[in-house]
C-alpha cells in the first residue's frame, strides 16, 4: 500500500488552489472530508466539488457515504442467527468457501484469509441479516453480500446499497451545474467486481448502470472466478454512459482510494488504520481520520 501518493499542484482559473495525482493520464483531485455521519447531507460536500469542478469532470463517489448519508444502516445486533444462518456462516463460508471452492476458484487469497478467521457470532447475525433481506442468493455468496458494507459503520451498524443512487447522481450533477454552469458526470460506485464473459458484464450486486447485468448474487460471483474481473462496479450514473468507460473512470478511482494509508476495504483494515484491538468501531474513531468520499477525475489534455 502506498501511504503517500505522489501529489501535484495547481489552481483552477478563479485561483483556488488544489492538490492532484496523475493515473492513466487523468488528474484526479481528492475530495478530502469527515466521516459523513447518519442522515447528514452531503451538501457541504458539493460545494467544494463545484469548486473545483470544470465541465465535462467525472466526479466519483463511493458508495457507502451516499448509503450512510440516507441512513441506509441496520444495526445486526438486532438480527438473532438461525440455523441457516449459522450454517452459512460457520460450514459454508469459512469452511467451504475458505478451504475447499475458494482454492480451487483461484479467489483473492486475502478474501480467503478473511474468510478463514470470520468472527462466528458476528459472521451468523450478518448471515442472518442477508437471508432476511436480500434472500438465498445472495446469503449464499461467501462474503461482501448484496453490496453490504461492514468496515464503514460505527459499532455493529453496517450499510446496505444507496437507496435509488441514479436520481442521487442527477441531483448532485444538477445541483453543481446550477452552482457552476459546469456539466460534469457523477459516478456512483461500489469495489465489488463487474465480470465479463464473452460480451456480457455482470455483477453479483443487486444494482448497477444498464449494460451490466446485476442482481446475480452467488451464481454471478462464482462465474466471476471463471471469467474476466474488470474490477469495480458502477451502480448508477447521472446519465447514459458506455460501460467500459464508467469501469474504466470507476478503477481509477480505485486506485487512487487503494493508494491511501487510510484505505479500509475490510473490518480488519478498518480495525488497522484505527488502531483498534475491538470489534466496536465508533463514530468517534471514524471521525479521527480524514476521509476521501468522493474524487473528481479529469482528463489530461
Amino acid at each position: 500500500m502506498t501511504t503517500n501518493p505522489n501529489y501535484k499542484e495547481s489552481e483552477t482559473k478563479e485561483g483556488q488552489k488544489y492538490k492532484y495525482v496523475e493515473i492513466k493520464g487523468y488528474q484526479v483531485i481528492p475530495i478530502e472530508t469527515h466521516y459523513i455521519k447518519p442522515n447528514e447531507s452531503i451538501d457541504f460536500m458539493i460545494e467544494e466539488i463545484s469548486i473545483l469542478s470544470e465541465e465535462n469532470d467525472y466526479l466519483v463517489i463511493a458508495e457507502t457515504p451516499i448509503s450512510v448519508s440516507q441512513g441506509r444502516l441496520v444495526d445486526e445486533a438486532n438480527y438473532t442467527a438461525s440455523y441457516k444462518a449459522k450454517f452459512l456462516a460457520k460450514y459454508w463460508s469459512k469452511y467451504f468457501w475458505g478451504y475447499i471452492l475458494g482454492p480451487i476458484l483461484g479467489i483473492k487469497e486475502r478474501t480467503i484469509k478473511n474468510l478463514r478467521k470470520l468472527p462466528e457470532e458476528e459472521s451468523e447475525r450478518h448471515k442472518e441479516l442477508v437471508l432476511d433481506l436480500y434472500g438465498w442468493k445472495h446469503a449464499l455468496k461467501p462474503a461482501s453480500e448484496a453490496g453490504i458494507d461492514l468496515s464503514n459503520a460505527p459499532g455493529t451498524y453496517v450499510s446496505l446499497l444507496p437507496e435509488n443512487p441514479e436520481k442521487v447522481a442527477k441531483e448532485i450533477t444538477e445541483n453543481i451545474k446550477n452552482k457552476t454552469e459546469n456539466t460534469i458526470i457523477t459516478l456512483i460506485i461500489d469495489t465489488d467486481a463487474t465480470y465479463k464473459k464473452g460480451n456480457k458484464y455482470f455483477t453479483g450486486l443487486p444494482i448497477a448502470i444498464p449494460g451490466i447485468e446485476a442482481n446475480k448474487g452467488v451464481f454471478g460471483y462464482t462465474l466471476g472466478q471463471l471469467s474476466e474481473n474488470l474490477g469495480s462496479t458502477p451502480l448508477a450514473c447521472s446519465r447514459e454512459i458506455d460501460v467500459d468507460e464508467a469501469i474504466k473512470i470507476a478503477n481509477i478511482a480505485e486506485d487512487y482510494q487503494k493508494s491511501l494509508s487510510t484505505a479500509m476495504e475490510t473490518i480488519y483494515s478498518v480495525k488497522k488504520v484505527l488502531n483498534s484491538d475491538t470489534n466496536e468501531i465508533s463514530l468517534k474513531s471514524l471521525d479521527s481520520i480524514i476521509h476521501t468520499p468522493a474524487v473528481l477525475i479529469r482528463k489530461i489534455e
